[in-house]
């Protein structure tokens, strides 16, 4: 059986359920229902999601798991709480520390440099 969709797969706007039915005793229902909002998620969020509980919320775990960076994983798991519908607060400094383990990932600086412009924020 197929994962209901989410998404339009025309023009990305979030779907409705208008029919249930049970195998079972063959009862059909007919209405408007909505979909839970984790059902909302791509199955790429889908599998950080759970990858990330499987690893208990342990970055480090997840990045091993997955094989992807800090940063990466940050990314993936603001997309997904955004996808949730909450705000995702990146505070300045915040930004800045970003800014600098993505230079330390593309090789632009050294360990050392990236600990001690991590040091000032």
């Amino acid at each position: 059986m197929n994962d209901a969709l989410g998404k339009c797969p025309v023009c990305g706007r979030h779907l409705e359920i208008t029919r249930l039915h049970c195998d079972h005793c063959n009862t059909t229902i007919e209405g408007s229902f909505s979909l839970c909002k984790f059902c909302k998620l791509s199955s790429e969020q889908k599998q950080f999601v759970d990858t990330f509980i499987r690893c208990r919320g342990n970055i480090k775990e997840v990045e091993k798991d997955l094989g992807i960076s800090y940063p990466t994983v940050r990314s993936k798991l603001d997309d997904v709480i955004y996808a949730l519908g909450h705000s995702v607060k990146t505070p300045r400094n915040e930004e800045a520390r970003k800014s600098v383990l993505d230079m330390l990932e593309r090789g632009e600086i050294s360990h050392e440099e990236a600990l001690k412009l991590l040091k000032e924020y």
